[in-house]
C-alpha cells in the first residue's frame, strides 16, 4: 500500500509539472507571436529613425564580420579535409569541391551565422534591453508616451533581417574558399576543375534557401532577445539569467526551425 501510495504520489506531481511547463511553453510563445506581431505593426504604421537602425546594422553586421570570416573559412576547411577521407579512396576528389558548397550554402553558412550572431548580439541586446528594464527606462519612455516595441525593438528587427542575410552570403564565399584552399593545395585539383564542380551543381535554389532561413533565424533572434530583455526582472541576477535564456532558447528555436525548412524544402523539391 505504501509503495502505491508513493507511485500515486509521483504520477500526480509529474502531472502536475508538466503541465505548468505547458502552460509556461504557451504562454512564452504568446508572448513572442504578440512582440512579433507588434514590431511588424511599428515597421509600416510608424518610420523607424534611420540612424538608430544604421547603428544596429553596424553593431550586429559590421562588428560580426570578423568572427563570422573565420568560422566560416575554417569549417570550409575542416569539412573540405573530412570530406578527402572518403572521397579519396574511391578517386572521386574532384566531388569535394560539390559537397563543400552545397553543405555551406544550404546548411552551415546561415546556421553558423545564425549561431554567432545569437551568441554575440542576441546575448547584447538581452543585456541592453534588461538593463533598461530593471532601472526603468523603459516605464520612462511609455511616460513620455513613446512606444517601446517601435522605439526599441522595431530598429532592432529591421537591421537584423538585413544584417544577417548578408552575413550569409559573406560566409558562403568564404566557406567555399576555405575548401578551395585545401583542394588546391591539398588535394591537387586544378583550378579550372574545381572551380568547374563548385559552380556546376550550385544554383539559385541553392542560395536562396540559405538565404530564406537565415531570414527566419534573424527573427527568431531578435524577437527572443527583446522579449527576454523587456521582461527581465531581479536586478542584475535576473539580467544575467534573462540573457542565458536568450541564447539558449535561440539555438534550440534556431535548430529547430532549420529541421523545419530542411525538411519542408526537401519535401518541395521531391
Amino acid at each position: 500500500m505504501r509503495i502505491k501510495r508513493l507511485i500515486k504520489i509521483f504520477v500526480q506531481k509529474t502531472l502536475i509539472s508538466a503541465k505548468t511547463w505547458l502552460e509556461d511553453c504557451f504562454k512564452y510563445i504568446g508572448g513572442l507571436f504578440i512582440l512579433l506581431a507588434q514590431t511588424v505593426v511599428g515597421i509600416f504604421s510608424a518610420r523607424p529613425r534611420k540612424r538608430q537602425v544604421l547603428e544596429q546594422m553596424n553593431k550586429i553586421g559590421v562588428a560580426s564580420f570578423p568572427i563570422v570570416f573565420l568560422i566560416s573559412f575554417f569549417t570550409g576547411i575542416v569539412l573540405a579535409l573530412q570530406s578527402a577521407y572518403q572521397l579519396t579512396q574511391m578517386s572521386a576528389e574532384m566531388y569535394i569541391a560539390s559537397l563543400v558548397a552545397l553543405s555551406i550554402t544550404r546548411e552551415l553558412a546561415p546556421v553558423l551565422t545564425a549561431l554567432i550572431v545569437a551568441g554575440r548580439c542576441g546575448a547584447a541586446i538581452t543585456a541592453e534591453l534588461g538593463t533598461m528594464k530593471v532601472t526603468e527606462q523603459i516605464e520612462a519612455l511609455e511616460t513620455l508616451s513613446a512606444n517601446p516595441v517601435e522605439y526599441l525593438v522595431t530598429p532592432r528587427f529591421i537591421a537584423m533581417i538585413i544584417m544577417v542575410p548578408l552575413l550569409t552570403v559573406y560566409a558562403d564565399f568564404f566557406g567555399i574558399a576555405g575548401g578551395y584552399l585545401i583542394g588546391i593545395s591539398k588535394l591537387h585539383i586544378t583550378h579550372s576543375m574545381y572551380m568547374k564542380m563548385t559552380w556546376d551543381p550550385l544554383s539559385v535554389k541553392d542560395v536562396m534557401t540559405g538565404l530564406i532561413k537565415s531570414v527566419s533565424f534573424a527573427a527568431i533572434i531578435c524577437i527572443i532577445s527583446c522579449y527576454e530583455g523587456i521582461n527581465s526582472q531581479g536586478g542584475a541576477e535576473g539580467v544575467g539569467r534573462s540573457t542565458t535564456s536568450s541564447v539558449v532558447r535561440s539555438f534550440i528555436l534556431i535548430i529547430i526551425a532549420d529541421c523545419f525548412f530542411t525538411g519542408l524544402f526537401y519535401f518541395v523539391a521531391h
